[in-house]
């Protein structure tokens, strides 16, 4: 499979599971999901948000690679927005065939084409390899200094 053959898409309403699958074998540690009429309730409010991106890359039907995007409304550089890209995930089972590559190459066509000045993705990941594969699809490492906040224990 060449990254011209593969299919991305905006995930559709009924792909949820298929999502959260995807998400399952990322080493993030969340917190569990929400109750199930909570959950449907975030995943439609989600879908009907012009601002954010659900992408898929699409093997056989299914989902095989996920990231979203979020467009941010900014009152400087011109009132241009900026976006996030989050949630980088390739199934198991389908890894380095350039589903990753393709559906971030699909989110930063969305962000040019909202007239974002810049898109920003953050890892945790150390792996020389996660960083040549942002890189190799035109991130800059080092180009901007990071900082986070985690939210406190709820527990």
């Amino acid at each position: 499979m060449s990254i011209d053959t593969v299919v991305v898409r905006h995930v559709r309403a009924e792909e949820l599971d298929a999502l959260l699958e995807l998400y399952a074998q990322m080493e993030s540690g969340e917190s569990p999901m929400p109750a199930a009429g909570r959950l449907d309730d975030f995943w439609r409010d989600a879908l009907a948000n012009p601002l954010l991106h659900y992408l898929g890359a699409e093997v056989d039907g299914r989902l095989a690679a996920s990231c979203i995007l979020v467009i941010v409304p900014n009152l400087i550089h011109g009132t241009r927005p900026y976006a996030l890209i989050e949630n980088v995930v390739t199934d198991q089972a389908h890894r380095r065939r350039g589903l990753g590559t393709a559906v971030l190459r699909q989110a930063l066509r969305i962000a040019w084409d909202a007239d974002c000045y810049k898109v920003m993705l953050l890892t945790g990941r150390e792996e020389p390899g996660i960083h040549a594969f942002y890189e190799n699809v035109g991130f800059a490492k080092g180009s901007k200094t990071a900082f986070t906040a985690d939210a406190p224990d709820r527990g």
